[in-house]
């Protein structure tokens, strides 16, 4: 089996191996260019040490080199050169106390987590599979190398990892792999909020968002996303669904696009519902404020997982949004895309979208239709460039202090009052038309 490996991957191997050492490209770029996919990275294991490395090639980076790690940069790209090492007892699920370098490949490929990611390749000794990783991959299989509890008590996050690669790959975990998961669920509190996060997102933007069920049912997410086990263990008794309120947001997580604040949005739309339910005199629940609460919650969920600002920011803005429904008018639409934010514009319309789809058929159609004539009417809207902030005035305050006017309260109150008026009506954000407008406003306060 020969596998097409670039250049620049090939000339660290034959360099490493013309100095009289083993080297090979390894891991999670040989999986992938076995599955036809476009590795992100290259990374290589030799046989020489950290040191024996950096002689051989001019310049490097030390980027783990008390792991063994260190990365050789060829026309300013960064390939990881990783020197065969058995890691030592490990004290915290993360790291092992200590590494011992080898000459021994196979002892290198042992300590790796799934048979997949376990295979190394070089074009001299073509690949080297020792625990059937070609095998898994044809058969579609998450699998441990080896004892699944010690794998997985040497790096807790490799539980996350299994369903995010089953997520990616359109996988199934193997069986001893299930249950070690379902043992070792709770030591993933050991784990940092950051690395979590990553392979959380990881998950959320694969070609199978479901598997969030997988990291339920395996008791992740009790440690890492209890609001989702509540989710889950939340009916809707609604004429509106169907399912679950968590297996509401999986169909909703299928239904929308693979992008990051789209799919946590999905996924928290609907975390306040177990919440702020009630039960009306015909056995009907609802959820009143549950966008509003809903927004709050998501906030400090991902604080807790350490998003960043922005990601936080545009996710709960999208949740708070997401059952906003004006009535289809341009001046509905008009006042809806200032009160919601242009910023959550267009997406909302695919939030709305995923929403329904994941809903049960009562009124569905017509609850589409609504989503498609708001969309049509905000597209109308800003083709026309009709003003919609407040900075889309063709007036400002220098324009209100040239006209004999003080800043202060009364400034701000007459700017509001033209920016009513221009929603009301488009036609008159017009510089004289707005400066006449403000005249008669001025007179008011006198």
């Amino acid at each position: 089996m020969r596998m097409n490996v670039p250049e620049h991957v090939n000339f660290i191997i034959d360099r490493l191996y013309d100095s009289g050492f083993e080297a090979y490209a390894v891991g999670g770029c040989v999986r992938d260019t076995l599955l036809g996919r476009n590795p992100q990275d290259w990374d290589i294991t030799t046989s020489a040490t950290p040191q024996q490395v950096k002689m051989l090639f001019e310049r490097t980076i030390d980027t783990g080199i008390e792991h063994g790690t260190v990365t050789v940069m060829l026309d300013h790209v960064g390939y990881e050169v990783t020197t065969y090492r058995i890691d030592g007892e490990y004290e915290d699920s993360r790291h092992p106390k200590d590494v011992t370098f080898t000459s021994n490949l196979i002892e290198d490929l042992k300590r790796r987590d799934f048979t997949i990611n376990a295979m190394a390749y070089n074009d001299k000794d073509g690949l080297i599979d020792a625990f059937d990783g070609i095998g898994d991959l044809n058969n579609g299989i998450i699998r441990c190398v080896g004892n699944p509890l010690e794998r997985f008590s040497e790096d807790a996050l490799r539980m996350l990892r299994a369903v995010r690669f089953a997520a990616q790959l359109g996988f199934s975990i193997e069986e001893n792999t299930k249950r070690a998961i379902e043992e070792l669920a709770p030591t993933i509190e050991k784990i940092s909020a950051e690395r979590i996060q990553i392979e959380l997102v990881k998950l959320l933007v694969s070609a199978h968002p479901e598997e969030i069920k997988t990291v339920y049912e395996l008791g992740l997410s009790r440690i890492i996303l209890p609001e989702f086990d509540r989710m889950m263990q939340t009916p809707q008794n609604n004429k509106h669904h169907i399912f679950s309120v968590g297996e509401h947001t999986i169909q909703t997580l299928m239904n929308v696009r693979a992008d990051k604040i789209l799919r946590l949005t999905m996924l928290f739309h609907d975390v306040a519902k177990p919440v702020c339910r009630s039960t009306d005199e015909e056995g009907q629940e609802h959820y009143y404020k549950h966008p509003k609460v809903g927004a709050e919650m998501t906030k400090d969920i991902l604080k807790r997982l350490k998003f960043d600002n922005d990601t936080i920011k545009r996710t709960c803005k999208l949740i708070e949004a997401h059952d906003d429904r004006p009535q289809i008018s341009p001046r509905n639409i008009r006042r809806a895309i200032n009160r919601i934010g242009i910023e959550q514009f267009p997406d909302i319309f695919e939030v709305k979208r995923a929403d329904i789809l994941g809903q049960s058929e009562y009124k569905k159609k017509e609850k589409l239709a609504y989503v498609d004539e708001y969309e049509r009417t905000y597209e109308e809207i800003i083709s026309q460039n009709q003003c919609i902030q407040k900075k889309d005035l063709q007036i400002n305050g220098r324009d209100l202090i040239a006209m004999g006017m003080k800043p202060g309260k009364q400034m701000g109150e007459v700017i509001d009052q033209l920016f009513e008026s221009v929603l009301e009506n488009p036609e008159l954000n017009d510089r004289e038309k707005l400066i006449e407008l403000a005249h008669k406003k001025m007179t008011s306060f006198i």
